[in-house]
């Protein structure tokens, strides 16, 4: 069975197929060292938890099968597994020779970074076979992963970082001279499931066998910041005691006092030292500063036995630690609601955050041994302590780079139709809805829409669907309701891209509305039990649907709308290449290219549109019983209201006398000859004989 390697090449991403027996000697070989080497030399220097450009130099491997541009040509059923955050090289050496001696395991290396464990297990069907298609392929390797890491993770002692079990999971390539590999390795046998694994609750995770001191650079930073937090407790502590003993301005005694509060606070004497400096180098020298603490510390024997906390502090901080340590929240700025999903289980994806959810968590504090209540949660839930996270734009910033292939266009090309300017408008229409939703424009919305025509089935709205990748399909919606127009106005920054399906059962009492959205580029809305109205960002772009043609009621609104005939069957079943398609709307928006019709491209496409007009039946009336007249010696002079109350008259039909209005502006559009008066606008017409 073979891997595949993945490598950026510029901005081409491509991928080899290999051997285990190629790896492993690219792995152990002379080829492999220096650039490893180099990679890990420039890694010590980064911050943690950063991504860096060069990161993304060293190639990567997908031991799940082979692959092609994103498709899976062959499953092979291994699960790769990491454990991440030893605390050297040293430590991975023995850590990888521990997970070689189980015979399951087919490979194991020391990371890239010289400070990680990755290893592959390999599984079957009972019966030797490998899932053929990639939903079976997919939910097998989500039972398998969870399988391996339960099975490893207890022999082992040490957590195996937990990732989203994808086909397509991959780690970098390394140097490891000792890399194992054993091509009889037990291969576990599991039968192939029907549906994914239920998400696990929390459990709590051993001990793992490393040192007490981890290099860990986040670990070093919350060891001082708790050290200088107990330092500003003890000097505030010494000096309301002193600002209340004695009015003396002699330091000494607050010096002492100082020294021996940092001692039982564990804080080291340099540390202690360089602080205090920063308060009493202009009141006192360096060498008294010296000696006294020196004597305070030399005085007293408790070091590191009192924590200088009052209640408060104490529970905020246990709270945060608790809450860091059991969850992840982040404030969803388009939902906006809080959203979490629990640490240490098979919870990857975040979720909402209910009345339930507030409960569940002050009672799991609660079986820790904290005073935690609801109220205290919802504080903490609904401050900055929570990060905001836009979906959308964390979606688009971690897109990798345009290979330079064009797939917007050919998406558009599934859409069978005879309009030849169809590609080049839904690329100007997919990179107005990208550049919104990136904020590039804040003073106008995404005002055109493309409508798809055609008949039932022809699947119109599948394609409009699929626009959207999976990861942000939550951000699609096919239901609005006009009616509502609250409701509707907050879909705007709700949802990235609304469908109007059956575009045709909006009113036409709707249609000003529905302008009115198209073009607003903001929001203002008083959120629930707030006082203040807020300007809240548009990210919706729309699309729309129908399944008859007569759609357009107001000809100088038809300009926002990209009608277009569908001629066949949409072509929905090959898949998309999302990250490609994104990534050139990105690319090409960082060119400048425009994401906007012209005038001259509206006025063509209004042209276009004509065909799809709602005729009125007074238009159609006016052609029955009148004509223009062809030149200022024929016909009569009347107001468009008298020859609409003569189309009631002749026709015996009770026009409604509201659309008054709407027919002065057809006969303006039609181009009669007309008269300014005093009586208003004449227009000069010949009544037909019958």
């Amino acid at each position: 069975m073979r891997v595949t390697k993945q490598r950026t090449y510029g901005n081409k991403l491509t991928y080899r197929a290999l051997t285990m027996t190629d790896l492993v000697d690219w792995i152990a070989g002379s080829p492999s060292e220096q650039p490893i080497l180099a990679f890990r030399e420039r890694l010590r220097y980064a911050y943690p938890n950063k991504s860096y450009t060069f990161t993304q130099k060293i190639p990567r491997v997908l031991f799940a099968g082979t692959f092609r541009i994103g498709k899976l040509r062959e499953y092979n059923g291994w699960v790769l597994l990491e454990i991440d955050q030893l605390s050297g090289e040293e430590e991975a050496v023995r850590l990888r020779e521990k997970v070689s001696k189980y015979p399951q395991t087919l490979f194991a290396m020391v990371g890239s970074s010289g400070r990680s464990v990755k290893f592959v297990v390999p599984y079957t069907r009972p019966d030797g076979s490998l899932p053929q298609s990639r939903g079976e392929a997919e939910l097998f390797h989500a039972h398998a992963y969870r399988h391996a890491l339960k099975t490893y993770e207890p022999r082992l002692s040490y957590p195996i970082s937990l990732k989203r079990p994808v086909l397509e999971q991959a780690c970098r390539l390394s140097h490891d001279a000792d890399v194992y590999y054993n091509p009889d390795a037990l291969v576990i046998h599991l039968e192939q499931p029907t549906k994914m694994p239920e998400e696990s609750s929390y459990q709590e995770r051993y001990d793992k066998l490393m040192p007490e001191e981890s290099t860990a650079r986040s670990t070093r930073y919350e060891q001082y910041r708790f050290r200088s937090i107990q330092y500003e407790l003890a000097l505030r502590q010494v000096i309301e005691e002193r600002e209340v003993a004695d009015e003396t301005p002699d330091y000494k005694p607050i010096l002492a006092s100082l020294g021996q509060l940092c001692v039982r606070a564990g804080i080291a004497e340099e540390e202690c030292v360089r602080w205090t400096m920063l308060y009493f180098a202009r009141l006192l020298s360096e060498v008294e500063i010296r000696e006294t603490l020196r004597n305070a510390y030399l005085s007293t024997k408790e070091f590191g036995t009192r924590e200088l906390y009052n209640p408060e502090q104490l529970q905020a901080l246990k709270m945060e630690e608790f809450m860091a340590r059991r969850y992840d929240f982040h404030l969803n700025v388009m939902t906006g609601a809080s959203e979490y999903r629990e640490k240490n289980t098979f919870c990857f994806d975040f979720r909402p955050i209910t009345e339930r959810v507030l409960n569940s968590i002050a009672l799991n504090a609660q079986k820790e041994g904290l005073s935690l209540w609801d109220r205290d949660v919802r504080r903490y839930v609904y401050s900055d302590r929570v990060r905001d996270f836009n979906p959308i734009e964390d979606y688009l910033s971690h897109l990798p780079a345009w290979d330079g292939k064009d797939r917007i266009r050919p998406l558009a090309t599934r859409v069978p139709c005879d309009n030849p300017r169809w590609e080049q408008l839904f690329y100007t229409w997919f990179l107005s809805m990208v550049a919104h939703w990136q904020g590039r424009d804040r003073r106008h919305g995404n005002s055109v829409s493309p409508l798809l025509v055609g008949g039932q089935g022809c699947g119109k709205s599948t394609f409009c669907l699929n626009l959207l990748p999976p990861e942000l399909s939550g951000y699609y919606t096919d239901s609005i309701d006009f009616n509502r127009k609250r409701d509707a106005e907050l879909y705007l920054t709700r949802f990235g891209l609304i469908n109007i399906d059956e575009f045709d059962q909006v009113s036409e009492s709707h249609q000003g509305f529905l302008k009115h959205l198209l073009q607003k580029p903001v929001v203002n809305l008083r959120k629930s039990y707030a006082s203040l109205v807020e300007a809240t960002r548009r990210y919706a772009s729309f699309i729309a649907t129908s399944n008859h043609s007569d759609l357009l009621s107001d000809p100088s609104g038809s300009r926002r709308f990209i009608c277009i005939e569908v001629k066949g069957m949409i072509e929905n079943t090959q898949p998309i290449d999302y990250e490609q398609l994104y990534t050139q709307a990105t690319a090409a928006l960082d060119k400048g290219e425009r994401y906007w019709l012209t005038y001259d491209e509206e006025q063509e496409q209004m042209r276009a549109n004509e065909m799809f007009q709602q005729r009125p039946l007074s238009e159609d009336l006016f052609y029955r019983f009148y004509r223009p007249a062809e030149h200022r010696d024929e016909g009569v002079k009347m107001s468009a209201g008298e020859i609409y109350l003569s189309l009631r008259q002749k026709s015996g039909i009770s026009l409604p006398t509201g659309k008054i209005s709407h027919f002065g502006r057809f006969l303006k559009n039609e181009g009669l000859i007309s008269f300014q008066t005093s009586r208003g606008r004449l227009y000069l017409v010949v009544e037909k004989e019958d």
